[in-house]
């Protein structure tokens, strides 16, 4: 196979990585005349390498060590080192071009904030909250659409020390409570509602349930996006309202692994997890991963469609580390027509876009060609996540979207809030694979006993820590639960849950998940949420929900219901299941398919059996996939071996 992109003498020169790699070979000696060389040296020497790029960025005085204790679970990075995240933030304040650039449903109304905005209002609401009695340490809880004001929110929390955590309003709330509710939030940032896909959505019943819900609360800030009255709660426009124009930014120093913000698990086994991250674990994660790795700079424009649910939004706020303007955009990528998207990136000019391939193969079902009806002549990279990219979708982004375009295909997760590998603007890009690890990132394949692999699927590992793997698990006093989420496979490496292959020529392809997160439309979703809604209803007694990535970049998601005796799966009883899962789990995650199965297969512990149902939808051989005596009932796995995703059928 040949590279659909290979990147230009020019290209490397000017790439930010390239001036890097030169900052590294002068204070060090060694040879970084490529990427591959530059990556080995960050693993091999991981206090070197995050001291270099922390000087590189010129983040100011390190107080001690870079590594401490590389031990993982509870690697010690830059103990004593203090900073702020928000500090950062406030270094690339510039007059000549916006610093977030917001677009509502349909595309058509557009707001830009100012870095000037940006700062007085950051410096505003964080004045709000220490009036509120916020102190470091404290939540602050969002349920917001992806809008300017959840980044300022955001950034107002940082600079307080307080904690920030945020789910979209796609979410119920229902399923904002289990995530929110266990953090004690002292303040909740909200909207009365928002539009997506030309129709609006009122949540004022949803935020008074959320408030009931949070008795911690002291004060609901609500930002006006319908013009709706919510009774008893203070506005945005007063939450920012400048009392002291002069006062500036004040930011709360913090130690290095100070908690920045809780993200949250897919929720696969029950609750979802808290994963908490640090500040300075963060900022050099995020300042690596943007700058270098995706070249993003102050020169440009950075549009990933996501949501506050989902780690991407995270990550597109790092954009302004970079200097680079963001974009907020909370409607639909598919209204009023399907490439959507495109026209909106065309009209931000936006250099950097990101999207998923389940975005990708609607278009190539549309029929769009982005490159003839868009002016799409400021775009300089794609961004892909969610879901792997098939070599197909690859080869179209290529021909109707620009060969002289990257794609970026790159894999993480929430853990990290990051990813490990993916894209680099000096690395070809081959169709369907990831270009190469990332730096500092000591990533390998093992088979089953613990042994590399190459040129064969493996489980994606990591060898020696990150400075943004979690800082710990919410309500996990012992690490008990961090440990085993990562660790309970591998001792003392970090085993994160998908397949990979790593190739011949240093790129790496994903097949997907080992685990059972359903992954729709780049938004996580635990099954367990899915089954606690749709097995309440009298005529269900059991669920299964599997989400399975296809070979043309597709992903099939059915349900499966085991009923009570006499029930049957009539029109009317399906229209049920999906409204119950619309209304109390996910609008997203309606499932395509709700099919009868005479039983669930668990585990011999009663664990149901949804990784290898999965594989077997993906084409795995039956008898491969699990040992059939730990199955409680091994008859069903013929039955839903012969179960075929409809474009197999």
């Amino acid at each position: 196979m040949q590279p659909q992109w290979v990147p230009t003498d020019r290209e490397i020169a000017e790439a930010k990585i390239t001036d890097f790699a030169r900052f590294v070979t002068a204070r060090t000696g060694v040879p970084t005349a490529d990427y591959a060389a530059l990556w080995q040296w960050s693993v091999d020497d991981l206090p070197g390498f995050w001291r270099a790029l922390w000087d590189y960025f010129e983040l100011g005085e390190i107080a001690g060590e870079v590594l401490a204790d590389e031990a993982m679970p509870g690697a010690r990075w830059f103990p004593g080192t203090r900073l702020n995240y928000m500090d950062q933030v406030v270094r690339q304040f510039r007059t000549d071009r916006p610093a977030i650039v917001q677009l509502s449903d349909g595309g058509e109304e557009v707001t830009e904030v100012s870095w000037t905005e940006l700062i007085d209002r950051t410096a505003a609401f964080a004045r709000t909250l220490r009036s509120l009695g916020v102190q470091p340490g404290d939540r602050v809880a969002g349920y917001l659409p992806n809008i300017a004001e959840a980044v300022i929110a955001f950034l107002g929390t940082a600079a307080v020390g307080a904690v920030w955590s945020a789910c979209g309003q796609d979410y119920t709330a229902k399923a904002a409570l289990d995530r929110l509710g266990q953090l004690e939030p002292t303040v909740l940032v909200t909207a009365d509602g928002y539009r997506f896909g030309g129709k609006a959505h009122d949540k004022r019943e949803d935020i008074a349930q959320l408030r009931a819900g949070l008795s911690t609360v002291r004060e609901t800030v609500v930002v006006s996006r319908l013009g709706l009255d919510v009774a008893d709660t203070m506005t945005w426009a007063d939450a920012v309202a400048s009392t002291d124009a002069d006062a500036g930014i004040e930011t709360e120093s913090v130690d290095f692994d100070h908690p920045l913000w809780i993200v949250f698990s897919s929720g696969t086994t029950g609750l979802p997890k808290g994963i908490v991250h640090g500040h300075g674990g963060v900022l050099l994660e995020h300042l690596k991963a943007v700058a270098l790795q995706s070249d993003i700079g102050p020169d440009d424009t950075f549009f990933w469609y996501t949501s506050p649910s989902w780690m991407m939004w995270n990550f597109q706020v790092a954009g302004l580390l970079a200097g680079a303007t963001i974009v907020c955009f909370d409607g639909s990528p598919t209204y009023p027509e399907p490439d959507a998207l495109w026209r909106i990136a065309a009209k931000v000019r936006a250099t950097v876009l990101g999207t998923s391939p389940g975005y990708v193969l609607a278009c190539i079902k549309a029929g769009s060609v982005p490159q003839t009806e868009h002016d799409l002549s400021a775009l300089r990279l794609i961004g892909i996540t969610g879901s792997s990219l098939p070599p197909s979708s690859a080869l179209w982004l290529r021909d109707n979207v620009g060969a002289h375009i990257p794609v970026s295909s790159i894999s993480g997760g929430t853990d990290v809030v990051s990813a490990f590998v993916g894209g680099v603007r000096t690395v070809p890009v081959w169709p369907g694979e990831l270009s190469a690890p990332y730096l500092g990132v000591a990533l390998d394949a093992y088979d089953e006993s613990g042994k590399p692999v190459r040129g064969e699927v493996g489980e994606l590992v990591i060898t020696r820590p990150m400075p943004s793997m979690p800082v710990s698990f919410w309500r996990d006093p012992d690490g008990k639960r961090y440990h085993d989420a990562y660790f309970d496979t591998y001792p003392g490496v970090w085993r994160h849950g998908d397949w990979i292959t790593l190739t011949e020529h240093g790129s790496i392809v994903v097949h997907g998940r080992s685990d059972s997160t359903l992954n729709r439309h780049g938004i996580r979703m635990g099954s367990a949420d899915i089954y606690q809604a749709v097995e309440r209803l009298p005529e269900i007694t059991e669920a299964l929900v599997i989400g399975a990535e296809q070979p043309d970049g597709g992903y099939w998601m059915p349900l499966f219901v085991v009923l009570a005796p006499g029930a049957e799966l009539t029109d009317e009883l399906s229209e049920r299941i999906k409204s119950v899962i619309r209304t109390e789990v996910s609008p997203r995650h309606v499932p395509d398919e709700i099919l009868t199965a005479p039983a669930v297969p668990h585990t011999r512990t009663g664990k149901k059996l949804e990784v290898p149902i999965k594989k077997l939808f993906q084409g795995a051989d039956p008898a491969r996939v699990v040992e059939r005596s730990a199955v409680d009932d091994p008859d069903l796995l013929d039955w839903y071996s012969r179960i075929r995703p409809p474009g197999s059928r």
